[in-house]
């Protein structure tokens, strides 16, 4: 078995993904953890509908995510057109590889957030009310501060998904070296070329991204035990 040579590769792809992986779970987790809450909480209108909606895209093929993205964003869309006014193209560029990662990373987040949130006590935060304080304290100084091991679980499982995310990117950034490609797809494009040295040697460095990522996942999973 050949020994890895991470200086023979580009480092465009690992940066990228990495870029785009923290924006995807920060984007995931601001709009992920409110909603999760308010599952939680029964607090929004329709909650089953909701949460349906929320885990569709754990179960639609990423390739269909990817269209439903185009149809979105694309020029021929209403908010495509919209964008292009302002002189806004998203299609096939990284930031739309950030809009893919974010989509397939967000019901991890809610998931992971909703089971964390409806652990902790409501008489807690009812206690918290009786005291004078807002509904926003409560949810920054008691909810959270109890339930932060689940939403920082599912903020890592949402990197680790978004680090490895293939097929919507692949639809809406596409794989345009230097620009759009990230290591996902760099791998891909490395088999089809015939280059296996290169993609073993990205193979094994994601490779050890995802064994990092387990290893805090299960380390968070050791302090909640205790």
């Amino acid at each position: 078995m050949a020994v890895a040579d991470f200086r023979a590769i580009d480092w465009f792809p690992v940066l990228l993904s990495l870029r785009v992986a923290f924006l995807a779970t920060l984007f995931a987790a601001l709009l992920g953890v409110p909603l999760a809450y308010g599952l939680a909480r029964r607090r929004l209108p329709a909650p089953g509908l909701l949460s349906a909606l929320t885990t569709l895209p754990l179960v639609l093929p990423p390739t269909v995510l990817g269209y439903y993205l185009l149809l979105l964003i694309g020029r021929q869309s209403p908010l495509g057109r919209l964008l292009e006014g302002w002189g806004i193209s998203l299609v096939f560029t990284w930031q739309a590889a950030v809009l893919a990662a974010t989509v397939v990373s967000f019901p991890l987040v809610v998931r992971s957030a909703q089971a964390a949130f409806e652990s902790v006590d409501p008489a807690l935060e009812a206690a918290a009310r009786t005291l004078g304080r807002s509904e926003a304290a409560i949810f920054f100084t008691v909810t959270v501060p109890l339930a932060w091991r689940g939403i920082l679980a599912g903020a890592v499982l949402a990197f680790a998904r978004a680090m490895g995310e293939f097929g919507a990117t692949l639809m809406v950034a596409g794989n345009i070296p230097g620009r759009t490609q990230t290591l996902s797809v760099a791998i891909y494009d490395a088999v089809q070329a015939g280059q296996y040295s290169l993609a073993n040697n990205l193979v094994l460095l994601i490779s050890m991204v995802s064994v990092g990522v387990l290893a805090l996942l299960a380390r968070i999973g050791d302090g909640r035990g205790r």
